[in-house]
């Protein structure tokens, strides 16, 4: 008769073998995971969320041999398996519960070769939890360049797991590890620390009650049962009842193992490591820290490195943009040669048009996160964000503050989730508030289309394109608002948590330009396929309502307009330009468009502008897409690029109707304005309440609207 466990490990067995290998890579911030899990991946990554929470995890699939696949999950980097944030806590959800669907079948272990000390600590836990593991040895070459010489025989027996030595930046290493992966890994035999005599009255009756397979999970139960998602209401209860019972301190417990952890860690690093000084002179990256966060010289250099990136935006990309303009415009000029009826208008002024407004900034987009990739790859961004803990301080912001800000220039939604690694709630909110008024990558072809129309394209002071001095300007102000609203809401809130901000510089290194590629192409297709189809759409729907209207008021427009063309002397081109706005104006679209017209004309913006304010509301990247729908639909359909269509828009009066005024007024409303329905949405989710999102959304819109009413009244 089969035993009824060996049957249940049988089943589990068998659902394993159906399924690809399920690997967990975790380390340490800064020891090379990432670059492991490019290396292992590739293109083969998708990022999605945490089942029940909304921080980032990226997956992706390895073949690790001819036959055999494994999916690749990439943990949060983290020192230890006690959280302080809650992007971290879903490490412990995770690893701590066997039977959920994402658990691994073995683990991992990026540590850097340099710093074994610190490294080795998340290790010994992840081994004494019982997770089969590989410790993989980054950072080879940094560790040898600085005399580090480790004893890996030695080393791999005093942790009883296998240690493959790499490089993975340069992809040294991987081929091993990858052949390490595929074999069945059992849990480690060698126990670094156990609990004590007298915890294990406590630890056993939690293992019991939760048929768990190892003492050291049942005490991290005991140490975090508050914050484990998993567990019920009444198992948490009872868990405290015991903790209660026992008298279980656990900040004192969690203090006395780490260290005996580390007394431990460092006598086996007298066994297996030896280090001989090779460097004569202060290293190399201490001379360069000297500079780059000098404290006037280091804002000046970030600033001169803001300026490139602005610089490179509009000179470099402008080329490739014409290009793709252009030939959007040849391709819908030859399809309305070739073709006639509603489905090509339909093809060529909706689908086209907002399919242009889409490629048209890729250029730009790959521009911009291919220079944050570069400053990542070699460490100058943890030096940034260092530089700008001293500034934030002021106005109520924490160091840990800088990384959701400045990820806000890519995009609000991850970067109000990387929020989560602050552990004061004062910080994090007011953090979670101001951080939609940072200037995202979606606001770029609001901006570059404006300034374009009415910034010359000449050279200031020889050197510097007076576009990109205007582009740099708008960040500039995203971030001045920012900091100001962050410091009223210092005033604001109240909390008594003291907040306090403790990094690792990385080493300098040259940038791995795989790891760039691979992020500008992940981040471009995020780009035509998430906002693009929402573009397209938009765009389709926009042209149906501009072409077709209520009764017979278009028909009655065109008939007016061509009765009053003998007595105006119109050609044949103006009768028509006049026409197609008549009946855009006495369209579905045009009707809402007047209905918003009187809230918005003290702005200076006419109906079209309130149709593309209205769209936008759901990415503000739509606005390109319908102010090209809109002049589409509106003019002549042979008028060529979005710009010579801007350019050619002219005002009752006759007068070109995006003027300086006109522009930037709504320049500085897309600056402040809450134009994005997913930041609303992960506001929410991150506050749990919607006071936040709706406080945001009234705030922001007011601010936008007064700055572009002033600024149009100013400059007018």
């Amino acid at each position: 008769m089969s035993n009824p466990a060996e049957v249940a490990d049988g089943q589990v067995a068998a659902t394993a073998a159906a399924r690809p290998v399920r690997i967990a890579l975790i380390g340490n911030p800064n020891s090379g995971k990432t670059s492991l899990f490019n290396q292992l991946t590739g293109l083969n990554q998708k990022v999605g969320n945490f089942p029940g929470v909304t921080v980032d995890r990226k997956t992706g699939v390895s073949q690790l041999t001819a036959t055999q696949r494994a999916e690749i999950i990439d943990l949060p980097g983290t020192y230890s398996l006690y959280p302080k944030s809650l992007d971290e806590k879903v490490i412990t959800d995770l690893l701590y519960d066997k039977g959920a669907d994402n658990y691994p079948d073995f683990v991992v272990v990026t540590v850097d070769a340099n710093n074994l000390r610190r490294s080795l600590l998340l290790f010994t836990q992840l081994g004494d939890l019982g997770l089969p593991a590989v410790l993989a040895l980054n950072m080879m070459d940094v560790a040898e360049r600085h005399g580090v010489n480790i004893d890996l025989q030695a080393l791999e027996q005093e942790l009883g797991v296998p240690i493959i030595p790499m490089n993975a930046r340069k992809g040294i290493g991987v081929a091993a590890l990858k052949i390490v992966m595929a074999q069945r890994l059992d849990a480690p035999p060698v126990r670094c620390w156990e609990p004590t005599e007298e915890l294990l009255p406590l630890v056993r009756q939690i293992r019991y009650y939760f048929n768990l397979h190892n003492d050291y999970l049942a005490l991290h139960y005991a140490q975090q049962f508050r914050q484990i998602g998993f567990l019920s209401a009444d198992e948490k209860a009872h868990i405290q009842e015991l903790t209660q019972k026992y008298g279980f301190d656990a900040t004192a417990q969690q203090a006395a193992e780490t260290i005996a952890r580390y007394a431990r860690i460092n006598e086996i690093l007298l066994e297996t490591v030896t280090v001989t000084r090779t460097e004569i002179r202060e290293p190399v990256s201490n001379r360069i820290d000297k500079v780059l966060t000098h404290r006037v010289g280091g804002y000046l250099i970030f600033l001169g490195i803001l300026f490139l990136l602005f610089q490179a935006i509009f000179a470099w990309a402008q080329y490739p943009m014409d290009w793709i303009d252009q030939g959007i415009s040849a391709l819908s000029a030859t399809i309305q040669e070739n073709f006639h009826g509603p489905l090509v208008r339909l093809l060529t002024e909706g689908v086209l048009a907002g399919l242009g407004g889409v490629l048209i900034f890729i250029p730009q987009i790959a521009l911009l996160f291919g220079f944050l990739a570069v400053l990542e790859e070699t460490g100058y961004m943890a030096r940034v964000t260092f530089l700008m803990d001293k500034l934030m301080r002021p106005f109520g912001l924490s160091g840990k503050s800088v990384v959701p800000l400045i990820s806000g220039l890519a995009c609000a939604v991850p970067a109000i989730m990387g929020a989560r690694t602050i552990e004061s709630w004062k910080d994090r909110m007011i953090t979670i508030f101001v951080t939609p008024l940072m200037s995202c990558s979606a606001r770029i072809p609001v901006y570059t289309v404006l300034v374009a129309l009415v910034v010359p394209d000449q050279a200031a002071w020889g050197i510097f394109n007076l576009r990109g001095v205007a582009l740099m300007g708008l960040y500039l102000l995203g971030l001045f608002s920012a900091l100001t609203s962050a410091w009223v809401l210092k005033t604001v809130l109240k909390a008594r948590e003291r907040s306090y901000f403790i990094m690792e510089f990385p080493v300098y290194q040259w940038p791995r330009w795989k790891n760039v590629g691979l992020t500008i192409y992940q981040k471009v297709q995020a780009f035509v396929l998430q906002a693009g189809r929402v573009i397209v759409a938009i765009s389709v729907l926009l042209w149906v309502l501009a072409s077709y209207g209520p009764g017979n008021r278009q028909e009655t427009a065109e008939a007016q307009v061509r009765q009053e063309a003998p007595t105006q002397k119109w050609d044949e081109a103006e009768t028509s330009r006049r026409v197609a706005s008549a009946r855009l104006e006495n369209s579905y679209a045009g009707s809402f468009g007047r209905a918003l017209e009187p809230a918005i004309r003290p702005l200076g913006y006419d109906w079209k502008i309130g149709i593309a304010l209205l769209t936008s509301f759901a990415a503000r990247e739509v606005f390109v897409g319908t102010i090209s729908t809109i002049y589409s639909v509106g003019q002549d359909a042979d008028m060529g690029t979005l710009q010579e269509k801007l350019s050619a828009e002219r005002d009752a009066s006759g007068q070109p109707f995006f003027t300086p005024a006109r522009a930037f007024s709504l320049l500085v409303f897309y600056v402040f304005a809450m134009q994005c329905m997913s930041t609303l949405a992960v506001t929410y989710r991150e506050t749990k309440s919607w006071r936040w999102p709706l406080a945001q959304l009234l705030y922001m819109t007011g601010l936008a609207y007064a700055a572009a009413f002033i600024v149009y009244q100013i400059l007018k």
